[in-house]
């Protein structure tokens, strides 16, 4: 009698020991996802992904320093900048941002970081002309409705020179 309790009580912690190691923790177990977890053992389908959610359609807030410009006065790019912007992707990382049909190139870090390489694109500022820009700057994704932009502006102005100004863009859905 005694040998079948000393028996029952093994049985019973052999089953309670599988049970807590088979009892894993779930989470996002991919270490490309915004919200990777290091201490999850079981994926769950939660991952986020920083490429995914980036691309859409966003609404920005542009919040920019005007241009002042000699013989022309001041440029807003809050008012030349459209109420909203379309992000794709391309693959590897890469984005399109399309700011009033022009194409800006990106690329967007695991962890939501957006890197805005130093290129040249032509802007009408509202004066019936296009003029050549370089622009670059850095943002960050937040999550699936919020992020930010950080673009710097350097315009070529024939006669005038070069004018620079920047703007912190807030994007949201």
């Amino acid at each position: 009698m005694n040998f079948n309790k000393i028996n029952t009580f093994f049985s019973f912690f052999l089953m309670l020991i599988l049970f807590v190691s088979c009892n894993k923790q779930e989470g996002c177990t991919s270490n490309e996802a915004m919200n990777f977890n290091v201490e999850a053992e079981k994926d769950d389908g939660s991952c986020i992904y920083a490429y995914d959610i980036a691309q859409g359609m966003w609404n920005i807030n542009p919040d920019c320093e005007e241009l002042d410009v000699p013989g022309i006065g001041a440029i807003s790019l809050n008012d030349q900048l459209p109420d909203s912007i379309n992000v794709q992707g391309s693959g590897g990382n890469q984005l399109f941002i399309d700011i009033q049909g022009t194409p800006i190139t990106a690329t967007i870090e695991n962890n939501g970081e957006i890197n805005v390489n130093s290129q040249s694109v032509s802007i009408d500022f509202g004066l019936g002309l296009p003029f050549p820009i370089i622009i670059d700057g850095n943002g960050q994704i937040y999550n699936y409705n919020s992020g930010t932009m950080n673009l710097n502006y350097s315009v070529q102005i024939p006669l005038i020179g070069t004018q620079q100004t920047s703007c912190v863009i807030s994007i949201y859905r």
